[in-house]
């Protein structure tokens, strides 16, 4: 298990730590979680952020189904009962407060089902040693290092898996583990479950960086030498 260090102490270390054991599979470095809850709880549930596209299904009314995505005021319109504050509020929670509105006036006993499509709020950041570095919506409530490292779509030729760090913002303090994706890869190591907000960087390998940038420049030097016998 690896220990947690603060950024001041930080990335370099964790990159240049030893790999993984072989032989069963080893348990990921433990990631620090936001909310302390969670340790007892498990997983919290997810709350509806800004932008996220929702499936709004009420049964047997079609007329009712939409499919909406919440706006910057965090709120969804829907027919009949108009405006409804979604954001901050978990899947259960939007269900019954749709529910209720609707039958205040219009339905008696609604069943309204609730769906997110569309994870847009919660977004993580890719960078390093991938094809395509940026900040990626969450396309699921819950995401691995492994599809993290997707969003990215993939490593690049001098990527070095075996020195992969993700950072996490927890009460104010930024921490940072290293994973090994080449053990996650070959069921040697969990992967890791990535949340809104945390940061991932592939380190590259150093031995490839020098080999491709030689291959950069060897028609160069070729002609400097050529020109210079």
């Amino acid at each position: 298990m690896f220990t947690f260090v603060r950024v001041s102490a930080l990335l370099c270390a964790v990159l240049l730590s030893a790999c993984a054991s072989r032989g069963d599979v080893a348990q990921a470095p433990a990631l620090p979680v936001v909310d302390p809850v969670t340790e007892v709880l498990g997983q919290p549930e997810y709350r509806v952020g800004p932008h996220d596209l929702l499936t709004v299904t009420v049964f047997q009314i079609k007329d009712l189904d939409r499919e909406v995505r919440v706006n910057n005021a965090g709120q969804i319109s829907l027919p009949l009962i108009g405006g409804v504050q979604a954001a901050g509020r978990t899947v259960a929670e939007l269900e019954a407060d749709i529910a209720r509105l609707y039958s205040a006036r219009y339905l008696q006993d609604p069943q309204v089902t609730l769906f997110v499509k569309e994870f847009s709020s919660q977004r993580v950041t890719v960078n390093g040693a991938v094809r395509k570095t940026g900040i990626f919506p969450m396309n699921a409530a819950r995401l691995s290092l492994l599809q993290a490292v997707s969003l990215g779509e993939g490593l690049t030729d001098t990527a070095n898996p075996r020195h992969v760090a993700v950072l996490r913002r927890v009460d104010g303090r930024t921490m940072v583990a290293r994973f090994d994706l080449e053990a996650i890869r070959e069921g040697r190591m969990q992967d890791p479950e990535i949340l809104g907000n945390d940061i991932v960087v592939v380190d590259e390998s150093k031995g490839a960086v020098w080999f491709k940038r030689f291959i950069q420049i060897a028609p160069v030097l070729t002609s400097w030498f050529y020109y210079s016998n």
